[in-house]
């Protein structure tokens, strides 16, 4: 089973590199792919996750080895038969629905055993959707499928099992997932658990805050809350409670930090590269829209804790005496030196490509490695870190330099992730693969470095450093086998939708419950995340929620004149997906955290959730205010007004649903803030009340508006037209343009093709799978008219009324804390 699972991981680094094109062999498409990927995810299942309670866990029984060769023929037969296959389309052999069969009853038992029973009944639920279709509801009723149709849309094709789900998790986060576990292995999630400590463990309540920055920084390179709390947990969570907080808040905070782990970029959860295909923009712009709210949702939490600390009176610990002037040199060094680090090397990058063209690779692979040897040479000279011990105290902190010099390497494969996606924007599969090849690199080298740089045992260093690659390698592999199963048994659902016209369906349906108020809209599509999330993964909750009500949301915002975001609403989905690994009463973060802090897990769960209102709130501001996730944000004056005012909002947010600002808040202070917080957030609902935000301009100036919006801009449009249902529909559509140019041209970037008739604008063609079909354009709609944003009073008049209540709020609670110490320090009164 080791070398199987080593052999999937070597398989997924051959299908993400260049070398099957340099070589010319072991060319896959997609398809071929994916059907590799279900094999070894297939086979893998039944030999690492026993059937039954009672099953013996010192050996593999036979039937599970039979049930695991038959999984991996049934997962790979796209790949074994896909020449076969690909001469017959819709024209399934005996052999073809047997495998059928078998593969969809495997992958169910797959998912039970690796899942739970949760997530087959999800899927059994919408397979038994597609045989009863006539008898169903009228709202969601269909002809039916037969059984011949059901296994070859399911099976033979990329609608179902195989479809978009199981594509991303072939393509790019297996990838992700071993860059992590390997990152791991190395000794870098220790590294950045010490440097937390050293930074923060002298501010009071800083176990808390360090578990709050050690999981942030573990979410830069982990997608996994459930991992993060593990790796990071046992060592946080003790050690709040050595410091005074209870171990119900210990675990809560620590399940709290983790689960925004999924949304820290660059590397979130998996999820998130789905939606490199479902909202149809690069990885690195998801990156760059998800960036506010996870670096503001993690401030919150670092004040909530602040709170929290200063409520219950906790501990600090002890710090090495320093004077003042050493400690704000060194603060000035450490902040000065990492600017001036990072910018050598981004300039020195630029300069090398520059110099050397064409040749800038290898130029830099050597720098590259030359650089990692001198890193690890300068560590090699100061002791390893050792493991903190979460039963010892702390009777010292560590200076921060002291612990990031005995890992500065730790650093390299992190840049290379960063560069490869951000500044050279190439694919996140290519991106990992690169990041991983640094990482297998250190993971097999470190230690013999060190060995020599030391002078010791340099064959048992090697053979450590072989061990810690095999294992990372096949741990890397376990790790995906639920990622790889969830995605597949997701394809289901997806398949069923697309086989049926559930998607249509449920756009009246949804209409219907809500009334078409969005929302109510929004709050039922978070309610169904929360449950779908007590039974399933994160991952396959996303798919479900986001190709049933994803499309819905931006289709009915639209009716309603609210043109949404089509990336706004899939993070929404996203958000809340996760915040169901907390929400009692089957949150899994909080279940781990509560087996670490030996607490009770609904408690600690409610404790976690009451912790997640400020990544809750989140979802529902970037709807409205879709400037948070940096859309139709210009300029660096921009972002930094937009920035800080969010920042002021949530963290006022925050001390709301704490009921504590300067001191403990009184109901009205609470009930204030809140009010003020909305007003930050949302400081043009106040102006819309006033006047309208935008004026309708005729259709006859929608092309001239599109020529002036500037590059990366974006456009607000009326169309209407009729539906597939015969309906009449008038929508307000937000769409994004790229570079200038031609109207036309611009609009085409986008999939769609506008025709004139005079004045009259029609749209004539909407290319399948692009932004416009997304967005739910479609043929035969006219364009009616632009929207221009209207001249509106300053949205500086209800912030400069909030901050100035703000201020308010804060003085009196000054005044009333500033009685209370005077209270305690003259005693009672005789």
């Amino acid at each position: 089973m080791l070398w199987v699972a080593v052999g999937w991981s070597l398989f997924q680094l051959w299908y993400a590199s260049p070398l099957p094109f340099v070589f010319g062999f072991g060319i896959l498409n997609d398809t071929e792919a994916r059907a590799i990927h279900l094999g070894f995810a297939l086979f893998l299942t039944f030999l690492a996750y026993p059937a039954l309670r009672s099953s013996p866990r010192d050996r593999v029984p036979l039937l599970d080895w039979v049930l695991a060769a038959v999984g991996g023929f049934a997962g790979s037969y796209l790949f074994l038969f896909y020449v076969e296959l690909s001469g017959r389309p819709g024209q399934p052999t005996t052999l073809d629905l047997v495998t059928g069969t078998v593969g969809i009853l495997l992958l169910l038992e797959a998912t039970r055993r690796a899942l739970g029973l949760p997530m087959v009944v999800v899927a059994c639920v919408f397979i038994f959707y597609t045989f009863a279709g006539q008898y169903m509801p009228d709202v969601i009723q269909h002809r039916g499928a037969s059984l011949n149709k059901f296994l070859n849309h399911q099976w033979l094709t990329t609608e179902g099992v195989f479809g978009i789900a199981l594509g991303v998790s072939t393509s790019f986060v297996f990838l992700f997932v071993l860059f992590g576990t390997l990152l791991e292995k190395a000794g870098a999630g220790n590294w950045m658990m010490q440097i937390s400590i050293a930074l923060l463990g002298h501010l009071r309540g800083g176990p808390a805050k360090v578990a709050v920055v050690s999981s942030a920084l573990n979410g830069v390179v982990s997608g996994s809350s459930v991992s993060n709390v593990v790796s990071g947990g046992i060592f946080t969570i003790p050690l709040m409670k050595r410091t005074g907080l209870s171990g119900v808040k210990a675990g809560a905070i620590e399940a709290s930090a983790s689960i925004n782990g999924q949304i820290m970029p660059p590397v979130m959860g998996a999820a998130a590269f789905l939606m490199v295909e479902y909202v149809g923009i690069p990885y690195s712009e998801i990156v760059m829209h998800a960036l506010l709210p996870a670096v503001f949702s993690y401030l919150a939490l670092l004040y909530m804790v602040h709170l929290e600390a200063i409520k219950t009176d906790l501990k600090t610990i002890p710090q090495r005496p320093t004077p003042a002037r050493e400690r704000m040199l060194r603060m000035g060094l450490g902040l000065s030196g990492s600017i001036l680090a990072v910018c050598i090397v981004y300039y020195g990058i630029v300069a090398i490509q520059a110099v050397f063209g064409g040749t800038a690779p290898p130029v830099l692979a050597i720098a590259g490695v030359a650089l990692y040897v001198a890193s690890v040479w300068y560590s090699s000279r100061y002791p390893d870190l050792a493991l903190d011990d979460p039963n010892a105290p702390i009777l010292e902190l560590p200076r921060a330099w002291d612990v990031t010099r005995t890992g500065l390497d730790f650093l390299i494969p992190i840049a290379v992730l960063l560069w490869c996606l951000m500044v050279e924007q190439m694919s996140p599969g290519l991106s990992a693969f690169w990041a991983t090849l640094s990482i297998l690199g250190i993971v097999a080298t470190r230690k013999p470095l060190m060995a020599v740089f030391r002078n010791e045992n340099l064959a048992a260093s090697v053979r450590a450093a072989w061990d810690d690659l095999i294992d990372g390698l096949a741990l890397g592999a376990r790790n995906m086998i639920g990622i790889g199963i969830a995605t597949a048994t997701a394809g289901i659902v997806v398949g069923t939708i697309t086989l049926t016209g559930l998607g249509l369906m449920m756009t009246e349906l949804v209409e219907f419950i809500s009334g078409g108020n969005v929302i109510l809209m929004l709050i039922l599509i978070a309610a169904i995340s929360l449950v779908l999330g007590m039974g399933i993964p994160t991952t396959a909750n996303y798919i479900l929620v986001a190709t049933l009500m994803a499309p819905v949301v931006v289709d009915l915002g639209a009716q309603a004149g609210l043109p949404i975001p089509l990336i706004a609403v899939h993070l929404f989905v996203f958000y809340f997906g996760i915040m169901a690994d907390i929400t009692p009463p089957v949150g899994l973060a909080a279940f781990a955290a509560a087996a670490i802090s030996k607490e009770d897990p609904i408690a600690t769960g409610f404790q976690g959730a009451l912790y997640s209102l400020r990544t809750a709130i989140l979802p529902f501001v970037f709807i409205f205010n879709p400037a948070m996730l940096l859309i139709g944000v210009d300029t660096w004056p921009q972002t930094i007004w937009v920035a800080t005012v969010s920042l002021i909002a949530i963290l006022l947010f925050s001390a709301a649903t704490m009921n504590w600002f300067v001191t403990k808040s009184r109901l009205w202070e609470s009930a204030a803030l809140l009010l003020i917080c909305f007003t930050l957030f949302r400081p043009d609902w106040w102006l819309n009340q006033v006047s309208p935000p935008y004026e309708e301009l005729p259709a006859s100036e929608f092309l001239s508006a599109v020529a002036q919006t500037p590059a990366d801009g974006r456009i607000n449009f009326v169309v209407e037209g009729v539906d597939l249902m015969g309906e009449d529909v008038r929508k307000t559509v937000n769409v994004p343009l790229g570079e200038p140019g031609e109207p036309l041209e611009r609009l085409r970037g986008i999939g769609l093709t506008i025709t004139q008739a005079g004045d009259a604008l029609m749209i004539s063609n909407v290319d399948f799978g692009s932004y416009a079909k997304r967005i739910g354009l479609d043929v035969g709609y006219d364009v009616v008219a632009v929207l221009r944003k209207a001249d509106q009073p300053s949205s500086l008049i209800p912030i400069g009324l909030a901050l100035a209540a703000t201020a308010g709020v804060a003085g009196l609670q000054f005044a009333r804390a500033r009685k209370q110490a005077d209270r305690k320090e003259t005693g009672p009164a005789r």
